[in-house]
């Protein structure tokens, strides 16, 4: 049985002392079905808990962890919260919508739902023991602060493990959340240094404790992607579809733990779009087999992550961390705005919505704008994207980039620069539009990481070349749930 792919209780003893505990804690865990369908299944519970504060560590806010969240992050919408962006924004014409990831509860980000998928099958079948395990969550930012969130919403330990380098406010929420400091573990490096954190967890799996719960290799992070995610992008889509004339043409996202790509392959099958997954051009690993180092927070590189689904991927697209730092700047200082006000022509309701993109989420917009001038679309062709996060997780970086950038200064003379060469001037230059030998050439390179570093049998590696697997690790969802219900029902 793979680790994390479990569909029955290989534990009964951890079973029994995980149900007495979530008893003890009154916890009652969702389904994925009510996550991926808030708008029918979960209208009565959203107005139970509307009085629950979406910050604070309470179990209740497990029924908050998908994408129908209000702006105030406590009522339910029809549909999810998103920004389409207008061309003087893109200098396209396509429409570039984005989902907002920052209506989440507990860490303004969408990783949280990542986590959950990966802990609940190990928390259901007992290989997670709430009582003598800690849960431990390698990631380069978000995920590790989605999984603090989950374990201390069901009362058990965890360990954060992440580069020393991210920005400031991820570290300030977590020495918020963990029971110990010394739950935070910080690894060399920043984006590009997952290999040290691989390193680090082998350290720390010598206490057999600790459960390492690796996002780039959980396929339960596919699994909620694909089954939460992927239905939420496509209501976003069908309100933008009613007079019959839009057309969905691609899903477009930083490749990160690749889970939110698994959305992708939900689109691919229900709306016919292409995939795109965007990376840092200082370390363009998919396109060129490249390495590096890079800032756009909230993605991790130098490897293929073995949950992405290469074989079913469309196009690779390189933006520059440069690109990313500079919009952050014009996206959230005043100077950056009086420009775009003054010479865009955005309003005061588009320059809002700008803090809803963090570095990640700036970076996935980019990428967009580059489709869409790469396959030269209109107006009546829509490009799906995702803001991970919102600008509240970097405003440490602001300063950081004004030092790094521009010698201190940004005026609006600086902001019309940037706009000019990241926005106005994104060429199709560093576009990869993948034909069969490109993937080969992708799947073959995640050999070096999970097989002769990580361990991962062959047989189990090569099996992700065809559809058929990735399509059959749905069938896990109806299988989860039932164990959700059955646990509910014991811990009452």
């Amino acid at each position: 049985m793979t680790p994390g792919l479990e569909h029955e209780v290989v534990d009964r003893d951890g079973h029994a002392r995980n149900v007495a505990h979530l008893r003890t804690l009154g916890v009652e865990l969702p389904r994925i079905a009510d996550l991926a369908d808030p708008p029918s299944r979960l209208k009565t519970r959203a107005q139970e808990i509307a009085g629950v504060d979406p910050d604070g560590a309470d179990a209740r806010n497990l029924f908050r962890v998908h994408w129908h969240n209000g702006t105030d992050r406590r009522s339910l919408v029809d549909v999810p919260e998103h920004v389409v962006l207008p061309e003087a924004l893109t200098g396209v014409k396509a429409r570039i919508i984005v989902a907002l990831g920052n209506r989440f509860p507990m860490i303004n980000a969408h990783k949280v739902l990542a986590a959950y998928g990966c802990l609940i099958p190990r928390l259901l079948s007992g290989a997670f023991d709430v009582t003598r395990h800690r849960a431990v969550w390698p990631s380069t930012g978000n995920y590790c602060r989605g999984g603090v969130a989950i374990s201390k919403l069901l009362g058990c330990r965890s360990v954060a493990v992440l580069p020393e380098g991210m920005s400031r406010e991820r570290f300030n929420w977590l020495e918020s959340w963990v029971v110990d400091p010394g739950d935070i573990h910080r690894t060399p490096g920043t984006e590009s240094n997952v290999k040290e954190i691989y390193d680090a967890c082998h350290v720390l799996a010598r206490d057999e404790q600790n459960l390492i719960l690796n996002q780039f290799s959980e396929y339960g992070n596919y699994i909620m992607h694909r089954a939460v995610t992927g239905p939420a992008l496509e209501r976003v889509f069908a309100a933008h579809a009613a007079d019959g004339r839009a057309t969905a043409r691609a899903f477009v996202c930083a490749s990160g733990s690749a889970g939110t790509l698994a959305a992708g392959d939900w689109l691919k099958r229900s709306l016919g779009t292409q995939t795109c997954v965007v990376e840092a051009l200082e370390c363009p690993t998919l396109l060129y087999n490249g390495y590096g180092e890079h800032n756009i927070q909230g993605i991790g590189d130098k490897h293929v992550p073995l949950i992405h689904n290469v074989m079913d991927t469309d196009f690779v697209i390189g933006v520059s961390d440069r690109g990313s730092d500079a919009l952050n700047l014009v996206f959230n200082t005043i100077a950056g705005r009086s420009y775009l006000s003054r010479h865009r022509h955005v309003g005061q309701q588009g320059l809002a919505a700008l803090g809803n993109l963090g570095l990640s989420s700036i970076a996935n917009v980019i990428g967009a704008i580059k489709y869409a001038k790469y396959m030269a679309l209109g107006p009546d062709d829509v490009v799906l994207t995702v803001a991970t996060d919102g600008a509240e997780m970097y405003q440490s970086e602001i300063e950081i980039a004004r030092a790094a950038h521009f010698a201190g200064e940004f005026s609006e003379i600086e902001a019309a620069e940037s706009f000019g060469r990241h926005v106005l001037g994104a060429g199709i230059d560093h576009v990869g539009e993948l034909t069969r030998f490109d993937r080969e050439r992708i799947f073959n390179l995640g050999y070096y990481t999970w097989v002769e570093q990580q361990g991962t049998s062959l047989e189990d590696f090569d099996r992700r070349r065809d559809r058929e697997f990735w399509d059959g690790l749905m069938d896990f969802v109806t299988v989860w749930d039932g164990m959700i219900a059955n646990l509910n029902a014991m811990a009452g």
